[in-house]
């Protein structure tokens, strides 16, 4: 779930709003190396995937031990996989919801800290299985298994926590993290704590915040032709569908309460990759093969993104 919010409330007969499409995107809205156009929200799967290219980019290698340390920000960003590869020249930085460690953390991670709209607190522990497997577990096992796959692929990538620390980073940091850098893209990986029969994944856009820090006028359109490519590619790798609690079906949300987004100058989404309390998205989450496809996915979705 969003590492600076409490699960949705279960409401399986009243989904979430559905994102809001700018009219028009600016012209100072640019994407490095080329023009956003902002994106109709797809009205179902099959269309969702029809209007997006490169949704069948290339697979990945299964994931494997990364060559360079952590690659989190203490240890310095990870090398590019290959000089010439599509994504050459580009920076992603992948941010694994949660910490393993904030469990052993709680009077740290409960600090508020500042988020655009409000405060919420620094982290928070996330969610887990009923069987007991943690959503930290399942976020920093994805974001290997994507930093490989996008290494392949020539990209840069830097993780904002690598299970390398004690606790957090708080959800500002996570922020200033993708920032500092200047990274092309952005991904937080989460899977979400919902009610049994809440099904699929969804992928959550910045909306449009200004003040106490936060301005995500220049992110809002290119956010949302990053997360619109990501939920068609998760869909085709996975074989899941978008969530059924959350977005009619789109599976896009918008939310303004996200520190995690507010904080952020560069594209950024989040990924919810399915409900974590639902034995039948829970076998999905547990399983190795399935968050092998589950990274492709969002890789996949990145790469069409920062493709063009």
């Amino acid at each position: 779930m969003p590492y600076d919010d409490v699960p949705p409330a279960p409401a399986p007969s009243s989904p979430g709003r559905a994102p809001r499409v700018p009219a028009r995107v600016p012209a100072r809205l640019r994407v490095p190396g080329r023009s956003v156009a902002a994106l109709a929200v797809p009205v179902s799967l099959a269309a969702l995937c029809l209007a997006l290219s490169g949704c069948g980019a290339g697979q990945p290698a299964e994931a494997r031990p990364h060559p360079g340390g952590t690659g989190s920000p203490s240890a310095g960003p990870s090398p590019a996989g290959s000089a010439a590869g599509p994504l050459a020249g580009r920076t992603v930085v992948i941010d694994p919801g949660h910490n393993p460690g904030n469990s052993r953390h709680t009077g740290e991670i409960a600090e508020q800290v500042k988020i655009g709209t409000g405060a919420k607190e620094c982290d928070t522990t996330g969610t887990e299985t009923d069987d007991g497997y943690p959503e930290a577990r399942f976020t920093l096992d994805v974001a290997h298994r994507l930093r490989a796959l996008l290494e392949e692929r020539g990209a840069k990538v830097v993780l904002t926590q690598d299970g390398d620390r004690p606790f957090g980073p708080c959800v500002d940091e996570r922020a200033r993290i993708g920032n500092t850098v200047e990274a092309d893209a952005v991904v937080s990986v989460h899977a979400d704590g919902s009610a049994v029969g809440n099904r699929g994944f969804h992928v959550i856009l910045p909306d449009r915040v200004r003040g106490g820090g936060a301005d995500t006028t220049e992110i809002v359109a290119p956010s949302r032709d990053l997360g619109t490519r990501i939920a068609g590619t998760f869909a085709r790798a996975t074989g899941t569908a978008p969530s059924n609690y959350i977005g009619d079906g789109t599976g896009l949300d918008v939310r303004e309460d996200l520190g995690g987004l507010n904080m952020s100058t560069v594209p950024k989404v989040f990924v919810e990759c399915g409900n974590m309390r639902d034995p039948e998205d829970a076998a999905l989450i547990t399983a190795a093969s399935w968050r092998q496809k589950a990274a492709r996915g969002i890789g996949d979705g990145i790469t069409s993104y920062l493709k063009g």
